[in-house]
């Protein structure tokens, strides 16, 4: 390798052609070498995501060249994605830590959750009082759904301890823990008589072929968090078919689903879901209304 970079764009650049060289994956959070470089080195310097034009010449000191190339490094080495890395991920702004226990949070709901002018679908509630994150992973999106919804109670449930153990961590360092409740169980049956005026979730839903074909980056996720069976909606069905008994008459459900958009309107061809769109995704995300769940 040629001498150290000595200012945070050159770091990022050399990173960059190394990503590519070394024929990385990306997709958890960023999508493309560039991005994944200037993701990791910021986290290394502690700078935040949105920083990168006004470091980028700013000079580097020894330490922080040296504490650069182990982290370029070992992402290389490792085939592990960034965040895991340096433990660290972030949505809509927010900083949640990550560890090898949950999947790196990147979910589409989030964005929607934040969209400007609010989330309001049809059949969305005038009120938002209780909500249920559903496979919640990190905690993150019961945190963002605190943040949205300031007079809400959120419970948050995911089947493992370790994850939990996770969740735990970013649900303290957020300041929610007087409204944000962690459930460990199998999707609804740590909340028996509990109902919920919207529910969000992001459940696992990689089907058998995606599993077989994971890149090392994905593979190091916990497999628990991704596999969703043979279609990839196994569990997706079993929370379209449970979902109604834990939901207030007004309520709502926003669930991401990956590509199984066209298995799952077959499988629930009467279901009007409303399919949202974001950014970067097209029919990944729907919402559907307790009242139409139930004509």
């Amino acid at each position: 390798m040629s001498a150290k970079p000595a200012t945070v764009g050159a770091a990022v650049e050399d990173a960059a052609k190394r990503f590519e060289a070394a024929g990385l994956t990306y997709g958890h959070g960023t999508s493309n070498a560039f991005d994944d470089a200037a993701f990791l080195v910021l986290e290394t310097l502690r700078q935040p995501p949105d920083s990168l034009k006004k470091n980028w010449k700013k000079r580097l000191g020894d330490a922080e060249r040296a504490s650069v190339e182990k982290t370029v490094a070992a992402r290389i080495e490792s085939r592990k994605p960034s965040s895991y890395i340096v433990n660290r991920a972030w949505i809509q702004g927010i900083p949640f830590y990550v560890d090898e226990r949950v999947i790196i949070p990147r979910s589409f709901i989030g964005e929607i959750l934040f969209r400007d002018g609010g989330f309001s679908p049809p059949g969305f509630p005038a009120e938002i009082k209780t909500v249920l994150d559903l496979c919640t992973g990190s905690g993150c999106l019961a945190i963002l759904a605190a943040h949205i919804f300031p007079k809400a109670r959120v419970d948050a449930v995911d089947l493992s301890p370790d994850a939990l153990a996770v969740a735990a961590r970013n649900v303290k360092d957020s300041g929610f823990t007087d409204r944000i409740t962690l459930h460990q169980g199998d999707l609804f049956s740590p909340l028996a008589g509990k109902r919920y005026d919207l529910i969000i979730t992001n459940p696992p839903y990689v089907d058998a072929q995606g599993m077989n074909s994971l890149p090392p980056e994905f593979s190091a996720e916990p497999a628990l968090a991704l596999d969703g069976g043979a279609d990839g909606l196994d569990l997706v069905r079993k929370i379209i078919d449970q979902a109604p008994a834990y939901m207030t008459e007004r309520s709502g459900m926003l669930c991401e689903i990956g590509r199984g958009r066209d298995n799952l309107e077959k499988a629930f061809p009467r279901l009007p879901f409303l399919w949202i769109d974001t950014a970067e995704s097209s029919g990944e995300v729907f919402w559907i209304a307790r009242k139409k769940m139930e004509e």
